[in-house]
């Protein structure tokens, strides 16, 4: 049986973006320099620049964002480390590493120095709040365009305890949530107040873990290939999408076309602002939103095609161990 890949997450504070990955299919450690007593799953206290990496196929970062963040005053910025240049070191050393992880993925604010980074949209996710993110990575990922069409606010989940009265910075909204509204959405229910403001909502990142593990799967079957043949689909030229950016910010690589194999990706990312976005979180193995029917359970496949093509994969894989 195949084991399910190993992620380190640093940073991972409460474990937001750790139950993401978990969702994908990742086998997740978290390591923060502090206690971390709401995190759910396995847990290292250890400095995030300094802690082992080895063992691991993936390793994920959310550096502090206090420095970039619009709601820390312009003045009190420098008052907070900047640590994504020591990081992305750190990280792209690991990756290069013989025997090192085979990914990386880092988190931040709109306004950090990412790299070539894709942007994440609450609203586009279907989630209570807007709470755009970007992501960094060696592989090539696809994020998602704003849909910023509901007519209710995003529920603002910043702040000390729901309690703003005296803050002249309004980022998201005009009310404060208390914290069960807040876990509603963020798509989180074990997390205090202090914990949200700081968290990752986990669709973010099993948006990220399952294309992870699609480039994850197409590495193994290049690797089952025999000598001499190319599991790699010729690449279709530049067909970038351009996505509604609808107010984001600037300077965000939008979603982009690889070649055929990121196809299914780039069906759940609509090209147009008057299409129907995304709805739910559950999603086939091949990316694509899963759609429960009126009554019965959530199904496992998009359609006939995908199960025929997972049955085809498992008993490949089942072929190649007995081999």
């Amino acid at each position: 049986m195949n084991r399910r890949p190993r992620l380190l997450d640093l940073f991972c504070c409460a474990g937001g973006a750790s139950a993401g990955y978990y969702a994908a299919g990742f086998d997740v450690v978290g390591v923060d320099i502090r206690p971390q007593p709401y995190y759910p799953f396995p847990f290292i206290q250890a400095d995030a620049l300094t802690v082992d990496l080895t063992g691991f196929d993936v390793v994920a970062a959310s550096p502090p964002c206090q420095r970039f963040s619009a709601a820390t005053p312009t003045h009190l910025r420098h008052e907070h480390p900047d640590l994504i240049e020591p990081t992305r070191q750190r990280l792209r050393a690991a990756v290069a590493a013989p025997g090192g992880p085979w990914a990386y993925v880092m988190e931040n604010v709109p306004g950090a120095p990412l790299l070539d980074p894709i942007r994440i949209c609450g609203d586009s996710l279907r989630l209570g709040v807007r709470r755009h993110r970007l992501f960094e990575s060696n592989l090539p990922l696809t994020g998602t365009p704003c849909w910023h069409d509901r007519q209710a606010p995003p529920v603002p989940v910043y702040g000390s305890y729901g309690q703003r009265s005296g803050r002249k910075r309004i980022v998201d909204g005009e009310t404060s949530p208390n914290t069960e509204e807040a876990r509603a959405a963020m798509g989180i229910d074990w997390m205090p107040w202090p914990n949200l403001t700081q968290a990752i909502p986990p669709a973010y990142t099993h948006w990220i873990g399952v294309q992870l593990m699609r480039h994850r799967a197409a590495d193994e079957t290049r690797r089952r290939m025999p000598p001499g043949r190319d599991a790699t689909p010729a690449p279709h030229g530049d067909a970038s999408t351009a996505a509604a950016d609808d107010g984001c910010p600037a300077g965000v690589t939008q979603p982009r076309r690889q070649n055929d194999s990121d196809a299914p990706l780039l069906a759940v990312v609509p090209a147009a602002a008057d299409a129907t976005p995304p709805a739910g979180l559950r999603h086939c193995h091949c990316g694509k939103p899963l759609r429960r029917p009126a009554t019965g359970r959530w199904p496992r496949h998009c359609s006939h095609a995908c199960r025929q093509a997972a049955y085809r994969n498992r008993t490949t894989a089942q072929n190649g161990e007995a081999a």
